[in-house]
């Protein structure tokens, strides 16, 4: 699968969240992103453990954050995951020669979530 990766602007930090697991102790820190366009949509992101101090995200930069997108069951409900794996400042840096190849591209979708 292609990479995939979202562009837009940090709204805001939520406050990290920590535990102990099955496999130890665990941390992690959402942050909202909103992205660009005539109709930009916010997403929240998930960075785990040492992702958190490595990006050092603030809110009000404009960052590309390159995701996976994980969907999960419990007990009949579906719980998807957008998890980040980097994090670049700015325009970020591409390796491809149209550096919009991978980007989602959420500006045309302008109605609104029923919930």
């Amino acid at each position: 699968m292609d990479e995939l990766k979202i562009k837009g602007e940090v709204k805001q930090i939520l406050e990290e969240k920590s535990g102990q697991g099955k496999n130890g102790p665990w941390k992690k820190q959402d942050f909202i992103l909103e992205t660009q366009g005539k109709f930009g949509k916010k997403i929240c992101i998930t960075q785990w453990g040492d992702k958190i101090d490595q990006f050092d995200v603030k809110e009000g930069e404009e960052v590309t954050v390159y995701i996976d997108i994980q969907s999960r069951e419990y007990k009949g409900n579906w719980y998807t995951d957008v998890k980040a794996w980097k994090v670049e400042r700015g325009d970020g840096d591409s390796q491809s020669d149209d550096p919009d190849d991978n980007v989602i591209d959420m500006s045309d979708m302008d109605h609104e979530v029923p919930f």
